[in-house]
């Protein structure tokens, strides 16, 4: 059996993940999340957002929520023991497979100082776009990234060789994407 599991975030995961938030991200400038959004995406958005357990405990999340053809990632975040391990490989993975065929294009937006989530965006074939000096305020500034459909079929092929999902023809987009919204990526 794997030491990870990787499931679809639950209603009840709301005061764990808030848990975390709050451990991971409490004493940085951004702070947490809301917990408006992320009781949203633990009832609501649960289809493109996941957990990372090891023995039963959740070590890691990724939240994001997908409008028209776009999704948005808005957080990745996992406890330091498990940063740098295959917890966040098996997270990216479940993310991917959720969303390969329902999306033209996925949005990050990540601190340009966070070089890990940088180089994780890239792996996933994320161009970085632009920056953005006050993103969340005066000197809290961004760099908007997306990762393209193009992109997304070569990510979809690369599990298909490795046998991590089934294969399947993925449609042409239906429109062209015109939003340009971002969300928070941190890794």
């Amino acid at each position: 059996m794997s030491r990870y599991t990787v499931r679809s975030v639950r209603a009840h995961d709301f005061s764990e993940l808030m848990a975390l938030e709050r451990a991971l991200f409490g004493q940085t400038e951004d702070g947490v999340l809301g917990p408006y959004y992320v009781r949203l995406c633990c009832e609501f958005f649960s289809d493109s957002c996941f957990v990372v357990e090891v023995e039963g405990k959740i070590v890691g999340y990724l939240l994001s929520f997908i409008r028209d053809r776009e999704a948005y990632c808005t957080t990745l975040g996992v406890v330091p023991m498990y940063q740098g391990t295959r917890a966040i490989v098996r997270l990216i993975r479940a993310f991917t497979t959720a969303v390969v065929d329902k999306v033209d294009a996925c949005w990050f937006t990540v601190e340009e100082e966070n070089s890990a989530a940088r180089a994780l965006h890239q792996v996933i074939g994320a161009k970085e776009l632009e920056y953005r000096p006050d993103f969340y305020g005066p000197g809290r500034g961004r760099i908007i990234s997306r990762v393209d459909r193009e992109s997304f079929v070569r990510v979809r092929e690369h599990l298909e060789r490795l046998g991590l999902v089934e294969r399947k023809r993925i449609a042409a987009p239906s429109r062209p994407t015109l939003n340009h919204v971002a969300c928070e990526a941190i890794a």
